[in-house]
């Protein structure tokens, strides 16, 4: 059976040729994507679609006898559903006035809400996982820069301290300076003041003698 005897073998259960190739097309294409992005779907009863991935491999010419290395691929797999081979092997007969396999119940599929529920609350995780990472670098951001003015604060305190405490030591020098020769002169003119009294009193000791 090909695609256009499977769409004349459903035609009249969808309401015309018309639907059935639409149905067709719209559940293989499905199919092919959900497999080309990594999905497996599963249609319990009937079987699982999946990506495989083969690994680099030798392998032999069947014409040749060659060996050839063959690079590393991807290839889709099909799983046949429990339902599918005990029909086909016979342990169960094929229902006459009932599908053969019976719609799977709701979530089966692979990229169901159950699956997209899990994609979103994993992006819901990671989007609030950055706003955190944003928020702790912020923060860190600003104590650095909170310190950093502190400190030069503080270096502008203590130079201005430093610098004002060498002005009053240098104050204090030069007026030790000047205060010293003053009282190196007043020293040196006490001695005068001394040999002046020692003349008046050898004047007076002689005046008596006379």
């Amino acid at each position: 059976m090909n695609k256009a005897q499977l769409v004349e073998a459903i035609a009249d259960k969808v309401g015309g040729r018309q639907q059935a190739a639409d149905s067709v097309d719209a559940v293989l294409d499905a199919i092919v994507r959900a497999v080309v992005a990594g999905d497996r779907v599963s249609v319990t009863g009937f079987g699982s679609f999946e990506k495989v991935d083969r690994p680099a491999r030798y392998a032999r010419n069947p014409q040749t006898g060659e060996r050839v290395r063959v690079k590393k691929t991807s290839v889709p797999r099909f799983r046949a559903g429990q339902g599918f081979k005990d029909l086909v092997s016979g342990s169960k007969k094929l229902p006459k006035n009932d599908v053969a396999v019976k719609k799977a119940p709701k979530g089966s599929l692979s990229g169901g809400a159950s699956t997209r529920t899990t994609v979103k609350a994993a992006a819901k995780k990671a989007t609030a996982k950055k706003a955190t990472t944003a928020k702790t670098a912020a923060k860190r951001t600003v104590a650095k820069k909170t310190t950093a003015k502190k400190t030069s604060a503080a270096k502008k305190t203590t130079a201005k301290k430093t610098t004002s405490s060498a002005a009053k030591t240098a104050a204090k020098k030069t007026t030790a300076k000047k205060t010293a020769p003053a009282k190196k002169a007043t020293a040196k003119k006490a001695p005068a003041r001394k040999a002046a009294s020692r003349t008046t009193t050898a004047k007076k000791t002689a005046a008596r003698g006379k």
